[in-house]
Parts: C-alpha cells; sequence; structure tokens
C-alpha cells in the first residue's frame, strides 16, 4: 500500500489549552492529513462537553461517535486509539486487574471509532512499581492481545518502546517482546525520536550527545535491517528534535525532577522531520532509510509531535502546526521517494504553500525570482511546470553553476535567489527544468517553504527562447 500522512490529534495542540478537536481536524484536513492517531485526551475532552462529563461511559461512547462523523466529512481515518500506558508488568496485581478492564472499555470506544488498532507505549512508572521480570511483561502483553482477538471485530496492538522506559527503553528490547507475545494482533510501532532520543540523544550532556552516537547508530540501524521482519511494523512515527543550548540540569527551564530527563526533553523539544533551521540534530533520516528503503515499509506514517508550542493559547496554533507538518511530509517523501497517492490539486497547493503563477510558457526557460522575509527563515523548494489542472511533471535533474548553495541552507535576509530541488541559483538566468511534456498554455508552480510564515515569492520572469523541451 503507498505511505500516508497521520499526525497525532495533541500534536496539532492540547485540548486544555484551548485547541478543540473540531478545529484541529479542519487544520488536518486543510493540510492534507489522511489519517490521525486519536490521543485519548482528545477523546475525553470532547465527552467532557457532554452533560454528566467525561466520567460517564455512555458520554464516552457518545463523544466516540461525535469524532468518527467529524473525521468521516473530512475524509480523515482513525489510525488508532492511544496510548494505553502504564500496563505491562505492574507490581500491583490488583491494578493490572483494573487496567484489563479499562481496556475492554477502550476496545468499546475503538469499536465505535472504526479503528481495529490500540497503540501501547513501553511503561514509564517509577521503577519501583514495575516488575524487572521480563517475563511478566510479555505475559501481560499476551493477555491483552488474546482480549483483542476475542472481541468483535477484532482488535490489533501496536506496542512502541519510549526512550526513557523504565524496562523497554530500545527498540530491540521491544521486539524481544513481540516476538515472544507471538500474535498476530501484536506488533510494532518504530518511532524514529524514541530510537534516537536513546542511543544518540543525550540532553543532560553539553553536546547534546552519547559518548558513541554515531556508531550507536550504525549498530542499531544494521541490527535493524537484519532481525525485524517489516510485516510486524504496524506503523511509523517520524519525528526530530532539538539540540538544547545549555544541558537539562536543575536550572534549565525544562527540567522537572518527577520526570526522567529524556521525557521533560521530549515534551518540549520534537520537531518535524527536516526542521534544521530550528534546531533538529537527530539522525532521522538515516533512521527513516533504514525503515523505507531499507525494510522496504509501506503504510501509515504519523507525525507524533510533543513541544512547548502545542501548549500555547494562540488560536493559530493548530494551523501552524498543521503546516509544519505538511512541509516535512514533501521532504520526507522527497528524500525517501516514498510511493504516496497523488493528493488533490487543491491539498498540493496547500501542502507547500504553493503560488500559482499561470502564463503562456511557449517552451522557454522560466527563472522565479524569490526574497526571503527581512527576518529571514524562508526558501524556495521546489519548481515545476505543470500542464492546466495543475498535475506534477518531473523536472528532472537541473545544471547549476558552481555559485550555487545548498538549498537547505536558507535564503539569507533579504537575498533574492532561485531554487530548483535542492539547489539555489545565486543569478537566476541559467535555471531550467529537464525534458518535460510539451506544455503551451500552464502554470509554474514555486513551492515556497516558509519558516516563518513571512518570506514571498516577488514575481516571475520569463526567459528569452530557451527551449525547454520536446515531450518524451
Amino acid at each position: 500500500m503507498p505511505s500516508r500522512l497521520g499526525i497525532s490529534t495533541m500534536s496539532l495542540g492540547r485540548c486544555w489549552a484551548g485547541h478543540s478537536f473540531e478545529h484541529k481536524m479542519d487544520m488536518a484536513a486543510k493540510y492534507g492529513y489522511q489519517g490521525i492517531e486519536l490521543w485519548h485526551e482528545d477523546l475525553m475532552d470532547v465527552a467532557e462537553q457532554l452533560p454528566g462529563g467525561a466520567a460517564l461511559l455512555e458520554n464516552q461512547i457518545a463523544a466516540s461517535k461525535i469524532v468518527k462523523r467529524m473525521c468521516d466529512v473530512r475524509n480523515i481515518e482513525v489510525i488508532c486509539l492511544q496510548p494505553f500506558q502504564h500496563f505491562e508488568g505492574l507490581v500491583d496485581r490488583e491494578q493490572h486487574a483494573r487496567r484489563v478492564e479499562e481496556l475492554r472499555v477502550w476496545i468499546q470506544l475503538a469499536h465505535v471509532l472504526g479503528t481495529d488498532l490500540i497503540q501501547i507505549p513501553s511503561n514509564v512508572l517509577p521503577a519501583e512499581q514495575v516488575s524487572e521480570d521480563l517475563e511478566l511483561h510479555i505475559a501481560d502483553l499476551a493477555e491483552v492481545a488474546d482480549i483483542g482477538a476475542a472481541s468483535n471485530p477484532p482488535i490489533r496492538f501496536s506496542y512502541e518502546s519510549l526512550s526513557w522506559g523504565t524496562r523497554v527503553d530500545v527498540w530491540e528490547t521491544c521486539w524481544e517482546v513481540i516476538q515472544r507475545v507471538d500474535r498476530p494482533n501484536f506488533g510494532m510501532c518504530l518511532d524514529t525520536f524514541n530510537i534516537a532520543g536513546r542511543i544518540f540523544a543525550d540532553p543532560c550532556a553539553a553536546s547534546g550527545r552519547t559518548e558513541d552516537a554515531e556508531q550507536a547508530v550504525k549498530d542499531s540501524i544494521q541490527r535493524l535491517l537484519t532481525t525485524v521482519d517489516v510485516s510486524k511494523i504496524i506503523y511509523v512515527q517520524v519525528v526530530d528534535a532539538e539540540r538544547l543550548a545549555e544541558p537539562l540540569c536543575p536550572t534549565h527551564p525544562y527540567y522537572n525532577a518527577e520526570q526522567p530527563s529524556r521525557m521533560s526533553w521530549s515534551r518540549n523539544c520534537r520537531l518535524f522531520y527536516g526542521e534544521y533551521s530550528r534546531g533538529a540534530y537527530l539522525p532521522v533520516r538515516e533512521i527513516c532509510a533504514a525503515i523505507f528503503q531499507g525494510l522496504g515499509f509501506e503504510g501509515w506514517v504519523s507525525f507524533e509531535l510533543f513541544n512547548r508550542r502545542m501548549s500555547e493559547e494562540d488560536h493559530d496554533v493548530p494551523e501552524e502546526l498543521a503546516k509544519r507538518g505538511a512541509v516535512a511530509w514533501s521532504k520526507l517523501v522527497r528524500d525517501m521517494k516514498l510511493r504516496v497517492e497523488e493528493p488533490s490539486t487543491a491539498v498540493t497547493a496547500l501542502l507547500l504553500n504553493l503560488h500559482v503563477l499561470c502564463r503562456k510558457l511557449d517552451g522557454r526557460r522560466v527563472p522565479v525570482d524569490a526574497q526571503a522575509a527581512d527576518d529571514g527563515g524562508g526558501l524556495v523548494a521546489q519548481v515545476a511546470v505543470v500542464s492546466e489542472g495543475f498535475p506534477r511533471v518531473d523536472v528532472g535533474d537541473v545544471a547549476l553553476d558552481e555559485g550555487d548553495v545548498d538549498a537547505e541552507e536558507g535564503i539569507a535576509d533579504g537575498d533574492a535567489r532561485v531554487c530548483v530541488g535542492a539547489g539555489v541559483d545565486d543569478d537566476g538566468v541559467d535555471v531550467a527544468p529537464g525534458l518535460v511534456d510539451a506544455v503551451d498554455d500552464g502554470a509554474l508552480v514555486v513551492g515556497l517553504e516558509v519558516l516563518d510564515f513571512d518570506a514571498q515569492v516577488r514575481g516571475l520572469l520569463l526567459g528569452h527562447g530557451d527551449d525547454v523541451g520536446e515531450g518524451r
């Protein structure tokens, strides 16, 4: 199946910061998301608006119907309900029994939501509450799988190792658990942040890295490629994170004595894929290459962002985050050469914040003059010639002169440059796509990746008689 874009609902803004589920779904639909990981917090917030509040099971079920209807009218699927957390390996077995009954409620809600998947992150409760005996964890999760398999319709479970997990904090242990649970409805969620956040990053170190960061990642990727059965990967979460300017010590504003440092860092500092200008530094691209190109994974790709911006009350937060995620998706699709469904023209335009400039091309080269805002932060991400109706056309490789720079560096304040693909042309006179299908009347589509939402395309400069080429 083609790769499909999803996002965790809380990643578009926290409900307790005033960001309603309906508004977040409007923004998800606007920017081309095809599915959501429904955060239980958001479902309960919808239930809380009903008479009697979220404590009533009937209101939770009613809220599930409301959520499903909101998603259906926007052509958004509920990928899963999550996170069913703090479950496996509990020392307190009476608490375990209570959690099993809670799981049965979650299964009811999943049925109403129209999803067959519940996500379980590894237990992060204090060590004294979580058994060291991995056999107990495996038995608990096998019990979960059997309960799900016996439900009608059956429910699947996706297990994920968190980088600050009490007993399961690396994908290797997660994979061991999945193999030993050995149930067809129990699989894996791979999260690029949690992989890199455990073996590459150390927010308490001045360097932001573990001592053997690079080698640890190489070794982990090699094990991943030779160990994991891709059919057991249910979906993938892709996010990066910013490197802290100062170590996460007790004087740091993100420090929380009651939680692990990686958790505090995660809650405040995750970033979307490719947001290097915001400080992203994890080896996410290398991990993604292993998952998508090495293992050949196809399916749901979700952005599970945690960031301090989500907790701010600005009405624009959901749209800003949805837009940033859509730009990140376009980068991921390009970098990993993902096979995806063609979005509609409207979605394509929104996805890249396209400025569509219609001109009679007459087979000429068409440079574009683009300028960053005074405060910088913008770069022209893509130039393509398309026919009427705006289908995508592969423009091929472009030969840029030696003065060109990597577009990842962005455009300097006030600088006017032209970018095609990943290159920026300083002079703007020798920029042309390669061979394309001959187009008499068409449009030049300029994708402007707006990192600060202020950069703009200044105008279109038509070339003089240079032949774009005949159709292939």
